[in-house]
């Protein structure tokens, strides 16, 4: 990459932060964040609660904090001093409000100190603060005495909340009675609370942390040398044990190796080293990242990875060990260059897990970290790459939207404050050169939040004794603590294609994911190499298919209720590589039955307002409808301006037809079934309908994805598409009607690439470029519309749609039923853990209905079948029970999967 490109990248970015930055400053603060598809502020208790997220929330204008030395890594210093003097002038710390402990130290305590730390360094150059004296170090100061009584445990592990003004045991402190915290909670503290105590000379902070850090480390499973997820603050014991380097975990083997580096202490690099090689012997399975049972290590306890992991390749730069960190980074990389995000979750086979993606900065980080250590170029591809994903599917009038769902495009109403502390402050560093920069990087150590802390630490105000009390639980000799990391200035120049060789062997590791196989079972039959059997397939009529279970060591056994139980003994199958295939049919009869459990959900639709001043920005997450047009079917979609009806409920003969010929309808919900709706408005000319709920204040926001049902008679007389929208999403659209009249919106299965919808039209730059344009024209718009943003609201995709439930755990029963394929057959494992089946079918389970199915003897994915084509495949025996009544016998299994889901969340 030229320099002149770097540069041009760089200012990029510049112009990407101002446009972040100045909308939260102008329609948010002092709120903690922005709501970039509203335009307004976030303030606690005034938007529907988003659960544990809030807690992150303080009142604190949280987003301008966060930001402060990201002003002065990108140059902004007049920006700077002036964002220190309103945090000195408008911040208040003692707000009677719940927040939580580990975030309110990374984000707040965090950012205080690192704007602390560029302060006083500007000071000293002499041309700006030179009125600071102290300001933010003594607020935050007043913040770590706050959050010190979350300490007040005998195990020395933090409650996972406080109360800002009353502390933990206080009776109006609304807080102090959970017994669990995450043990990156508890163990993510050391870097801001040693900062503080060096600092300031109050060496209490710093004694806190280390007594939490030596308690986790006294706590881990001691022949795997593994953490658990969550732990209890009372007792110690291991609530969560499965072990991981993603979310509940991450952070706290992240400050281990940067508590090492700041503050020089050897029991830290000893204690991390220990966790390494655990990590590398049990999780890492290159190039994916899997979690583990701390007492059973060999043993997977999920068969998808979380998009936090994605730290994990930048601290394994720290760390000196690269050739895993290039080969992780690059699995990263293809997900996202085919989701064009990391998908909050993803499975093995890379498809989405869960769909949200909140902006998150972790890959960008670890792209920074392996240029620096690489000087590769590849690296500078990587992070263009991120800017014209977030520039074209993230960038809104007023800052940038988190992605409710990577596959529809459909947008969330958040812009977190980690997207400015975090991901700038890292894109900006990936292309400035040393003359770019006005001090020295290499002088700080970085944050789990990216606030910059200065080296000069590890000889300031040493309190602390350095009693090492990590040798004597060691059991590794000296060559496992090497001192040093590789010199990558010897690796590298010497040989430029080192770092090529280890990814090009990943280039396609995504695409080519679904695996390859032929049955064994019709090889030995001696027909040759056909397609194994499919659980959807099955039928227990068919003499073939039940020729191939018995080969499989599977045996049907006929109940006196009409139903038909599955169970396999690996022992009776034809061969081992036949009772493989076994423990695979197996697994797919409990994914099938797990999928059934949402009722055949389809995928969430896409509704896209394209007319003026919109152009394709606003994407509404819909509900889909079992009836009508299939929109997964027709790429281009349905477009046309849209109209009211009259009777506004569509329940009746449509007395406007006039105003809807060749319009997109909108209707009211109720009064009449949804397939009513839509013949009358077929009838009146409407080439497709949206239904709007009748619940004031309904929003995807919190309620789960609506489908419309057919009416129980057969609806192949609709023809046109037909979406649901809930009432927040709705009234978006109303309020548009009602400002400019004439609304033009796209129905479609995903949102469309702005590009492609006004292909041969004209359309302004900025929209299809992704350029330095879209500040100029964005502001062009806010001249004349600045008083219409509230309408240009987003909605979440309201989750993962029709994905199965999760796997049973280890050594738990697979009885559960088959409704998906309609046969009537109940699946038993016998002794068999589903943990086990997972190697057979990494991930299925979890695979959401919109991703490609694979099929089995074809190296790609390929698109997924109907959903409804498996059933009318099959024969049901006459005594077969109603669906309804199969799923109520097993309505004990549906609960264990919803709740097992639920925990991991």
């Amino acid at each position: 990459m030229s320099k002149e490109e770097k540069r041009q990248l760089g200012n990029q970015v510049l112009e990407m932060f101002d446009h972040a930055y100045s909308n939260y400053m102008e329609h948010a603060y002092p709120a903690d964040e922005l709501m970039p598809l509203t335009c307004r502020g976030r303030v606690r208790g005034q938007e529907p609660s988003r659960g544990d997220v809030d807690d992150a929330l303080g009142k604190f204008s949280l987003t301008l904090i966060d930001t402060l030395d990201t002003l002065v890594v990108l140059n902004k210093t007049k920006e700077f001093e002036e964002a220190v003097k309103k945090v000195i002038k408008d911040v208040n710390l003692d707000n009677d409000i719940v927040v939580s402990v580990f975030e309110t130290n990374i984000r707040v305590l965090g950012g205080l100190l690192g704007g602390h730390s560029v302060a006083i360094m500007l000071k000293e150059k002499g041309e700006y603060m030179q009125w600071y004296n102290g300001e933010l170090l003594h607020m935050a100061k007043e913040l770590g005495y706050k959050l010190l009584p979350a300490f007040n445990t005998t195990s020395g592990l933090p409650y996972p909340r406080v109360n800002l003004k009353f502390g933990v045991r206080h009776p109006e402190a609304r807080t102090g009675t959970e017994t669990d915290t995450c043990t990156a909670c508890a163990g993510t503290l050391i870097l801001e609370f040693a900062a503080l105590s060096r600092f300031t000379g109050t060496s209490v902070f710093e004694e806190y942390a280390r007594k939490a850090l030596d308690f986790i480390w006294e706590k881990r499973q001691r022949s795997s040398n593994l953490v658990g997820v969550t732990i209890n603050i009372h007792t110690g014991d291991w609530v969560r044990k499965d072990s991981g380097v993603g979310a509940g975990i991450d952070s706290y083997y992240e400050y281990l190796l940067k508590a090492y580096v700041l503050l020089g202490d050897d029991s830290f690099l000893e204690r991390f080293n220990t966790h390494y090689d655990a990590i590398m012997r049990y999780i890492s399975q290159p190039p994916l990242l899997l979690d583990v049972h701390i007492h059973k290590p060999m043993l997977n306890a999920r068969t998808w990875m979380d998009s936090l992991l994605a730290f994990f390749p930048g601290l394994q730069v720290l760390k000196g060990d690269i050739r895993p960190a290039i080969e992780t980074h690059e699995m990263l990389y293809q997900v996202i260059k085919k989701h064009n995000f990391l998908p909050e979750a993803f499975t093995t086979d890379f498809r989405v897990h869960w769909a949200q993606h909140p902006l998150r900065p972790e890959f960008a980080e670890s792209t920074y970290f392996l240029y620096k250590a690489t000087g590769d170029p590849y690296y500078l591809e990587v992070g263009k790459t991120l800017i014209e994903n977030l520039n074209k599917y993230a960038r809104v009038p007023c800052g940038f939207a988190a992605m409710k769902d990577v596959r529809t495009g459909s947008h969330e109403d958040r812009m977190d404050s980690f997207f400015l502390a975090e991901m700038f402050k890292y894109l900006y560093l990936l292309f400035a050169d040393k003359e770019d920069m006005i001090f020295d990087i290499e002088d700080y150590i970085f944050t789990t939040e990216a606030h910059l802390l200065p080296l000069w630490l590890s000889t300031t105000n040493q309190t602390i004794s350095k009693k090492n009390t990590t040798t004597e639980y060691t059991e590794l000799d000296d060559s496992n603590f090497d001192w040093t990391c590789p010199n990558t200035q010897i690796l590298f120049p010497n040989d430029p294609m080192f770092a090529q060789s280890i990814r090009e062997p990943l280039k396609n590791v995504v695409d080519k994911s679904c695996p390859r196989g032929v049955s064994r079972v019709e090889e030995s039959l001696g027909s040759g190499p056909k397609p194994p059997l499919r659980a959807r397939d099955f039928m227990a009529s068919n003499p073939e298919h039940l020729e191939i279970l018995k080969k499989m060591g599977v045996s049907l056994i006929h109940l006196k209720d009409g139903r038909v139980q599955l169970v396999q003994h690996a022992v009776q199958a034809a061969s081992s590589l036949d009772a493989e295939d076994g423990l695979r049919f197996m697994q797919e009869m409990i994914e099938l039955s797990s999928q059934q459990q949402k009722e055949q959900q389809l995928p969430p639709r896409a509704v896209q307002i394209i007319s003026h001043p919109f152009f394709g920005r606003v994407v509404l997450t819909a509900g889909p409808a079992q009836f009508g047009m299939d929109l997964s079917k027709h790429k281009t979609g349905t477009r046309g301006f849209v109209a009211t009806i009259k009777p506004y409920n569509g329940c009746s003969e449509i007395t406007n037809p006039e105003a809807v010929k060749e319009k997109i309808a909108l209707m009211q919900r109720g009064q009449c079934m949804f397939a009513e709706k839509a013949r009358n408005i077929q009838k009146a000319g409407a080439i497709g309908g949206i239904v709007i709920d009748d619940n004031e204040g309904s929003s995807s926001d919190t309620a789960p994805l609506f489908q419309m049902a057919g009416d129980g008679k057969n609806t192949d007389d609709i023809t046109i598409p037909m979406l649901f929208l809930f009432n927040k999403e709705g009234n978006i659209i109303l309020d548009a009607i009602r400002e400019y009249e004439a609304v033009e919106v796209l129905l479609s299965d995903k949102a469309k690439d702005r590009a492609t919808i006004f292909k041969g039209k004209t359309i302004p730059n900025y929209i299809i470029d992704s350029n330095l344009e879209m500040e100029n024209m964005d502001q062009k718009l806010s001249e004349n519309d600045s008083h219409k943003q509230n309408s240009e609201e987003d909605t979440l995709a309201s989750q993962d749609v029709g994905a199965g439930g999760e796997e049973p755990e280890e050594g738990e029963s697979a009885d559960v039923p088959d409704p998906d394929s309609l046969s009537p057959a109940h699946a038993d494992s016998d002794g068999v853990s589903a943990s086990n089946q997972d190697s057979s079918v990494p991930g299925a389970a979890e695979a959401g209905a919109a991703e490609p199915a694979c099929v089995p003897g074809d190296g790609q994915p390929q698109e997924q079948q109907p959903r409804t084509q498996p059933s009318s495949k099959v024969h049901w025996d006459n005594k077969v029970q109603p669906m309804e009544s199969i799923l109520a016998d097993w309505n004990e299994d549906i609960e264990a999967f919803e709740m097992m889901e639920k925990d991991e969340l």
